[in-house]
């Protein structure tokens, strides 16, 4: 019995041998480029990795030199750097050169800055909150413009939802603030109140503003001159 298992499993070695040159023969050089295909590939993907993290670390010194330009109010340097990483960069270093070069731009020309947020607000590629950052951005340098009613109206539509409805509904809430309107004021105040995820910090402002809504408008009197005493007599 032993001989013949001996026998059995010989004869399944020499089989599967046979089985495997057979595929060999068949199938080696589609097995050969597999294997080198792989090994390309690897190859491929650590260059491409390498090349990312060089571009990243050529792109974030570029950044700190336009920022640092800004900071020395070197305004056309700054910009010529920015818009450099803008072509040229990675695309998280281009966002972050769009964004920084808008607001170095509204310190000069609030009307410019806020335009150069319009376009990223509009700018489909970007992500929602990329966008409404833009938009909140741009709404509060208008905020102090002229004509403040498309900032307001901007603001309101922030304030309905977006992860910067808080910082939206206090701006809405110190405008109305501004104008006198305290019953505006208390609802946008009220809405922050409310809202369970509203910052703590925030929350101890909206006491301050509370108490000036609770004390309304304050109504200045002039008061009246106290009559002249008359002249004491003239005696001779």
């Amino acid at each position: 019995m032993a001989q013949n298992n001996e026998f059995i499993r010989e004869v399944d070695e020499d089989y599967r041998r046979d089985r495997i040159l057979q595929i060999w023969r068949r199938y080696s050089g589609v097995i050969i480029a597999v294997a080198v295909l792989l090994v390309a590939g690897v190859a491929g993907w650590r260059y491409w990795e390498a090349q990312q993290r060089a571009a990243a670390e050529t792109a974030s010194v570029q950044f700190d030199d336009a920022n640092r330009l800004a900071r020395e109010g070197k305004t056309a340097e700054a910009d010529k750097a920015y818009d450099a990483l803008e072509a040229q960069g990675p695309a998280g270093y281009r966002l972050l050169a769009r964004f920084r070069s808008a607001a170095e731009t509204a310190k000069a020309d609030p009307a410019k800055g806020a335009a150069e947020y319009d376009k990223l607000a509009e700018d489909t590629a970007l992500g929602d909150g990329l966008r409404d950052l833009a938009r909140l951005r741009a709404a509060l340098i208008r905020m102090d413009g002229a004509d403040p009613a498309p900032a307001l109206a901007s603001l309101q539509g922030l304030a309905a939802g977006t992860p910067f409805r808080h910082t939206a509904r206090e701006m809405l809430g110190l405008a109305a603030l501004k104008k006198g309107d305290y019953e505006e004021a208390g609802r946008w105040f009220d809405q922050i109140v409310a809202d369970p995820e509203t910052p703590r910090n925030l929350r101890e402002r909206i006491e301050v503003y509370a108490a000036i809504v609770a004390g309304g408008p304050v109504t200045v009197t002039e008061a009246k001159p106290e009559p002249a005493a008359p002249p004491p007599p003239i005696t001779r």
